[in-house]
């Protein structure tokens, strides 16, 4: 079909896997030029450009002029075309640059000569041999010589290709300096228009083996939005969807609404992350992965995913009943280009075609991989579901469900079990119902695991669009080019998220409560201020991980275990083994990294084999954005996911005495901490040493004091934040003794669960525990020192934030402005009993 107002121009009949637009006159490029010779004419069919540029489809004999009227066919005929090629042509340039014109009539000269070439070889419409004239047409000399001239339009073929590149980037170079207006009425936009990515990656003949596309892209409209769905089940998986998503929003130009089948750990760390993600036109929906166990686990499964696996068999039942198409992805999944370009792809579906899937890439299927390699039956070399596209309309109508079960059953009659999960059911599908596949490109599920044919896919990077590491092996895999293929992965792995916050202009994003309340707080503070930076921090919603690694803790039945909460960033990441081996009991740690310090730490974790034996540690990234360390919030967000009754808040740099796990559990006990609102108080030390033969007992303990070894915390620049403590009296105390609350006092409590959480004004150094220990007062809580227990903080260089409080006086005096009106917040909450703070202020 021609577009509306022109005139219909009769094209050859595709070949194998070949796929052409229906709706746009432009060529399919092919891997190399086609002729074909009818009986009634010519067709001369030459794509040379995936803009359609330079390339159209003729056909002399039978039509010329758009297929207006007959006319013999003949040398003049096809030169004549040629011309009129070029004229139309020129005719696009129209109304441009005059040097552009005459750029392009240069440039089309290779093409003509080529078109005059190819019509002095035919007569009457058959080939005309230019061997000698003695050559007979079945001789050996005859085939030989056709081959050469074969060999040799070849060449000229790719000469005349490669000025057309030249020419095309040169066009887009220039269209670029061009008018501002030019698309400014069309309603609807190409995905490689839309893209950030090279524009190459649409040209045709992109490796040998695939196949064919066509210049033009199917259309997507500009604000359309892409369904995708990844079943995620894990801590591990959540990671790779993390990697998965940041490429795919790094390319894309459209909105996107990500279904996500999800297990409840799964569902918790992903749902943390996109609600503080907070990326425009992107919206997520959670399908619990729980409920649908049911539906797949009577079929036996060896593959490592396991009972999860199977979950894509159930997506027709699963997502909403209106949702008609949907692109499916494994996690470990690169994309490398739009992800529009892959939606335009359903455009091309045929018939009963419901299921676009790329040709497995390994000899699987074949059955020869090693002796009695008996695999599930497929198709040729089978499909692998690594990227699916899914008409679930058409799917439903097709009874999905009742086909692919009924497959299954009668296949694990002989096969008792799947090796490949869901891929093994969905290929035992197709080959009973080949009718229902769209062949996609290969190019659109590079397999890299070993002994693959993915570098059929290629030529260059350009040709590149989706990535999968389909082997357990996952980075390490065996492929000529996997250097490459790492690089990129963690090009998104480390690649920093916030940048994808990214506004898709002119398309409007649904209304989110957050954002707008966000908005509304930045609006009332005053940019003049000069503590605005400090103001602003108090509202930055940072992108959190929860969960990063591995977590696996049933708190203890006695309802009194206690949790060790702490914070920390990269430069304190060497005080985790020591902790680890301090403290036995659960952990949950808030780290402050950006996206390639996480996977520094992930690295650091995997390779030690003191955390790696730690199941009960949780730790949760907070990733860096502002020009602030946010320990209150991270403090806060390593609260909220404790899951015991009780906590100890302590500080990274200290280390726990030996046993006291076990100590605050009984004293909890003792002092009956459900029932009650108190805070026991550890008693803080500190050495200056490095090297420090760590004391294992209160005995040895006070030895050391005494020897100056050890000093009560921050005796010597900040007493007034410790001195409440009474260590003197802690010297000679048995029993556990209450003491009052005093200006700036900050001691290191145990408390419930359901304490306070702590301030978020107070950022960087200075009152962050201070404040808190201040609402713990204002609410009642009692301060009880235990005789026994004990830390003691370990030497480090200063931190960047006390390094700005002492070097900055605008600091301090924010710091100043915050404080008094925090004691301002905490006369109008707590009245009266809150006076005392501004006494106490005021006589210190």
């Amino acid at each position: 079909m021609a577009r509306s107002g022109s005139q219909a121009i009769p094209k050859p009949v595709p070949g194998n896997g070949e796929s052409c637009c229906s709706s746009t006159p432009r060529p399919t490029v092919t891997n190399a030029p086609q002729l074909e010779v009818p009986s009634q004419g010519i067709v001369l069919r030459h794509c040379l450009s995936p803009r359609g540029l330079l390339g159209h489809s003729t056909q002399a004999g039978k039509y010329y002029e758009g297929g207006r009227g007959p006319r013999a066919p003949g040398r003049e005929a096809v030169l004549g075309l040629g011309v009129a090629t070029s004229e139309r042509m020129l005719g696009i340039c129209r109304g441009r640059r005059k040097f552009l014109a005459a750029s392009l009539t240069v440039l089309c000269i290779p093409a003509i000569t080529w078109l005059y070439l190819f019509a002095g070889s035919l007569e009457d419409g058959k080939p005309v041999s230019l061997s000698p004239p003695e050559s007979q047409p079945h001789s050996p000399r005859y085939a030989a010589a056709g081959q050469r001239e074969r060999e040799s339009l070849e060449v000229r073929v790719r000469e005349v290709e490669e000025e057309n590149r030249a020419l095309r980037r040169q066009l887009s170079l220039a269209q670029g300096r061009g008018p501002a207006h030019r698309h400014g009425n069309h309603s609807k936009t190409y995905s490689v228009e839309e893209g950030t990515g090279d524009s190459e990656n649409l040209r045709a003949g992109i490796v040998a083996g695939n196949s064919s596309e066509c210049g033009q892209q199917p259309v997507v409209e500009k604000c359309e939005t892409i369904h995708v769905a990844i079943v995620c089940a894990g801590y591990n998986a959540s990671r790779d969807v993390v990697t998965l998503v940041k490429s795919v929003l790094f390319h894309r130009r459209n909105p996107l609404h990500f279904h996500l089948v999800a297990d409840s750990i799964a569902e918790q760390i992903l749902a943390t992350l996109f609600q503080t993600w907070m990326v425009p036109a992107v919206r997520v929906d959670f399908y619990n992965a729980d409920e649908l166990k049911s539906e797949v686990s009577w079929i036996p499964n060896k593959h490592y995913s396991g009972i999860y696996g199977l979950m894509k068999l159930v997506l027709t039942k699963t997502l909403p009943a209106n949702l008609e198409r949907v692109i499916v992805l494994d996690t470990d999944i690169t994309f490398a280009t739009d992800i529009a370009e892959l939606w335009a792809v359903f455009h091309k579906f045929k018939g009963q075609q419901v299921l676009g899937l790329v040709e497995n890439q390994s000899d699987w299927y074949l059955g020869n991989l090693w002796k009695n390699h008996r695999p599930w039956p497929a198709l040729g070399r089978g499909y692998n579901t690594g990227v699916i596209l899914l008409l679930l309309d058409k799917l439903r109508k097709m009874k999905w469900e009742q086909m692919w079960r009924l497959t299954a059953e009668r296949e694990l009659m002989g096969m008792l079990s799947t090796s490949l999960a869901d891929q093994d059911i969905f290929n035992a599908v197709i080959k009973q119902n080949p009718f229902l596949v769209y062949p996609l490109p290969c190019f659109w599920n590079v397999q890299l695991s070993d002994h693959t044919r993915s570098e059929q896919c290629y030529r260059d990077v350009s040709d590149l669009k989706v990535i999968h590491w389909n082997s357990p092996k996952k980075l390490r895999v065996k492929n000529k080019h996997v250097e490459f293929f790492r690089n990129l992965y963690l090009t998104f792995l480390e690649y920093d998220g916030n940048l994808l916050r990214r506004e898709l202009f002119g398309c409007p994003s649904e209304a989110d409560v957050n954002s707008e309340n966000l908005q509304k707080q930045l609006s009332e503070l005053d940019e003049d201020d000069l503590c605005y930076e400090f103001r602003r921090e108090r509202f930055t919603v940072h992108r959190t991980h929860l969960y990063f690694l591995h977590y696996e803790y049933e708190p203890a039945s006695d309802n009194t275990d206690v949790t060790l909460v702490a914070q920390l960033s990269m430069d304190r990441l060497q005080m985790l083994e020591a902790i680890c081996k301090h403290w036995e009991g659960p952990i949950s740690l808030a780290l402050y990294l950006s996206d390639a310090e996480a996977q520094q730490f992930l690295r650091y974790a995997q390779g030690s084999e003191v955390l790696m034996s730690r199941h009960n540690v949780a730790y949760h990234i907070v990733y860096k954005e502002g020009q602030f360390y946010p320990v209150n919030l991270l403090r806060n967000v390593a609260m909220k996911h404790v899951g015991t009754p009780y906590m100890f808040l302590s500080d990274i740099d200290f280390l726990p005495m030996y046993g006291l796990y076990e100590y605050l559990r009984k004293s909890i006990i003792q002092l009956d901490l459900a029932n009650t609102k108190k805070a026991m108080i550890v008693p803080a030390f500190e050495t200056l040493r490095y090297r420090l033969s760590f004391p294992k007992s209160k005995a040895e303990l006070l030895s050391m004091l005494d020897m100056g070894t050890l000093f009560t915390f921050r005796y010597h620049v900040w007493t007034k934040g410790h001195a409440p403590t009474n260590f003197a009296k802690w010297r000679t105390a048995t029993t556990p003794y209450r003491v009052e609350w005093e200006a700036d006092f900050e001691p290191y409590v145990v408390v419930r669960r359901d304490c306070p959480e702590y301030d978020r004004r107070f950022v960087g150094f200075g009152w962050n525990k201070v404040a808190h220990i201040m609402e713990l007062d204002a609410q009642e809580y009692e301060f009880i020192v235990l005789p026994n227990a004990y830390m003691i903080h370990m030497p480090h260089a200063p931190s960047f934030d006390i390094t700005k409080f002492r070097s900055n006086k605008q600091y301090r005096i924010c710091l100043k402005t915050l404080k008094e009106e925090f004691q301002q917040d905490m006369s109008r909450r707590y009245g009266f009993a809150a006076l005392k703070y501004l006494t106490a202020e005021n006589n210190s």
